[in-house]
């Protein structure tokens, strides 16, 4: 397995965040977390993201980032795109881009990176010179992925991709994303919209209270009783 988590815990001072955390991500795989608000999904991607200390087993490609820094985690190839997008609202379209790759030194590789992105997201390429503040709520969305993707990760982290955004531009990116993982990146979502993330995912977790309840195929929690009912929202 690419990402292996085991044990895992975390916590915001005294209050325990995450407990006992076991999660696996294979190469290639799209692998979905899902659960309600406070359930613990953001701060999984910002421990593994190394945003928060943890303990417990936390391997990526079998070496432990317990001692590695946020950039130094984008370095072994872990590009983690936040919930709210956090771009840089003042400044381009491709300027935020050409951000993602700040560490990178193959300009080759990243002109390539660069075409990769706008064939994914065409509005992109058309409005590269826009002033990011100006696009909509999906489009901004589009460039926060972009901008991880211009990292070229191995494994990249999604957080709540579909919040604020209108359905059509939903499944756009949506659908963007397994793209992604077909092409051999591996990523990890973490979702409310359980319905969509499990109509694109490999496998997935549900978090609940810092703890995974409940694991399996995509297929097969989509058709789980209790599934359906609480996050599906299906009788």
């Amino acid at each position: 397995m690419m990402l292996v988590l085991d044990k895992l815990t975390a916590a915001y001072g005294q209050a325990v965040a995450l407990e006992d955390i076991r999660l696996e991500v294979g190469k290639g795989e799209l692998v979905a977390i899902l659960g309600p608000n406070g359930a613990g999904k953001s701060t999984l991607l910002k421990v593994i993201s190394r945003a928060l200390p943890s303990r417990g087993v936390l391997n990526f490609n079998g070496q432990s980032l317990h001692h590695y820094s946020t950039e130094q985690v984008v370095g072994q190839g872990i590009c983690h795109c936040p919930e709210g997008r956090r771009l840089f609202p003042e400044l381009s379209v491709i300027k935020n881009l050409q951000l993602g790759a700040y560490l990178r030194r193959d300009a080759e590789a990243v002109g390539r990176d660069l075409d990769r992105v706008y064939a994914l997201f065409p509005i992109l390429a058309e409005r590269r010179d826009q002033i990011v503040s100006t696009l909509s709520g999906g489009q901004q969305q589009m460039v926060a992925i972009g901008r991880a993707l211009m990292g070229a990760p191995q494994l990249l982290l999604l957080d709540e991709p579909s919040v604020g955004i209108a359905h059509r531009l939903k499944m756009e990116i949506f659908a963007a994303i397994r793209t992604i993982c077909d092409s051999g990146v591996a990523i990890l979502v973490a979702e409310q919209d359980a319905q969509s993330a499990l109509h694109i995912a490999d496998r997935a977790y549900v978090l609940e209270h810092g703890s995974v309840a409940q694991e399996g195929t995509a297929a097969s929690l989509s058709s789980d009783d209790r599934i359906r009912k609480i996050y599906l929202g299906v009788a």
